[in-house]
């Protein structure tokens, strides 16, 4: 879905040009083989009519990114938005499907935004580790009060499928109230901690799972300080005696919720401190093994399971809600209710070319 399709190249021709990078593949593989970073003619200006030209300020690097490359992902570029170059011999993909960009012009027709806005990409695989661009008005939303935000709160919340993740994963399953309780492993993760501060912001009360290892005092304390009720290793849950310490936190009040990114004997271990009528939401498999969930919990706990994927959510629903959810995440960032949850800040083309061949 790189914007650089036929139609804009035929641009170059008549147009002005500005010089870009781009981080791409013309076949899927290990990254470290098939990525390269490739400057080119990026885009016209004035960009043609209805669309805009973007300036990438942040651009995600997820595992979802990484798998796509890998040809392994669901969801794949589409073959007829591929970037077509004179002298390759193959189309490229732009890597990478999540960004934040700030409009640097403005084609004819185009209404509803304006240079220096933000915006974010509405299309899948949109191709966005290159620092420029021009796409269709269509495939863009214009980021919300982006004058309270910093770039990394705008690209934590609004750009990375994160938030939205722990944010939809808390609100479409359960009709939850302040002072009920969720179980969730992978509570490091970037979603893990996402789902604890919007639960914490809700009132909710969490029972967060991760691995042990040698900083896990630092690690828990972190998480608490995010609004973690409590935190425990798999091997503390695996304990039997523990559940006798949850119903005590709980205070025997059932929890109807449950968060799965790792799968295997830990999600099964996590599933059994589930009540009645209780919904186990999967996102991910980190641990790349078969969910397992004895037959009992279904038939006398009546446990409902599910499967969740942010991009089916954005296909599914109309732009008034995808806009209403950047909204209300927007709305937690400016009352300090969510902090931003970024690893590291790297100079893309810097990052890349450390793994990849030059052109």
């Amino acid at each position: 879905m790189f914007s650089f399709s036929r139609s804009s190249l035929r641009h170059f021709s008549s147009s002005a040009r500005i010089l870009g990078r781009a981080v791409v593949y013309s076949q899927n593989g290990d990254p470290s083989k098939v990525l390269r970073v490739l400057t080119y003619p990026s885009v016209p200006s004035p960009p043609p009519p209805h669309s805009v030209n973007l300036n990438f300020l942040l651009s995600p690097i997820s595992p979802a990114d990484i798998n796509v490359v890998e040809g392994v992902y669901p969801s794949k570029p589409a073959k007829t938005d591929a970037l077509t170059l004179s002298g390759e011999a193959n189309p490229l993909f732009v890597g990478g499907n999540e960004g934040l960009a700030r409009v640097t012009a403005v084609g004819e027709g185009v209404h509803t935004l304006a240079v220096d806005d933000w915006v974010i990409m509405l299309k899948q695989q949109a191709g966005t580790w290159a620092t420029d661009r021009t796409v269709t008005v269509a495939d863009v939303a214009k980021v919300p009060d982006s004058q309270f935000l910093t770039q990394a709160q705008a690209a934590t919340i609004t750009v990375s499928v994160n938030p939205p993740t722990a944010y939809n994963m808390l609100a479409d399953f359960v009709d939850l109230e302040s002072g009920d309780w969720v179980v969730q492993n992978g509570a490091n993760s970037a979603v893990g901690q996402a789902v604890i501060q919007i639960a914490a912001a809700r009132g909710l009360k969490t029972i967060n799972l991760i691995r042990d290892r040698c900083n896990l005092d630092a690690l828990k304390e972190r998480l608490h300080n995010l609004g973690a009720t409590h935190v425990l290793t798999y091997d503390q849950l695996a304990d039997k005696s523990v559940r006798e310490d949850i119903k005590q936190w709980t205070g025997g009040k059932p929890i109807r919720l449950g968060l799965n990114c790792v799968g295997g004997k830990d999600t099964t271990n996590m599933a059994r401190l589930l009540g009645n009528d209780a919904h186990l939401v999967s996102y991910g498999a980190m641990a790349k093994q078969p969910l397992s969930i004895p037959i009992s919990l279904f038939i006398f706990k009546n446990l409902t399971c599910h499967g969740f994927w942010q991009s089916r959510w954005y296909i599914k629903k109309p732009l008034e809600e995808r806009e209403k959810l950047m909204q209300n995440l927007v709305t937690l960032m400016k009352e300090k209710k969510v902090r931003e949850v970024i690893s590291h800040l790297h100079p893309l083309i810097t990052l890349l070319t450390s793994v990849a061949g030059h052109s």
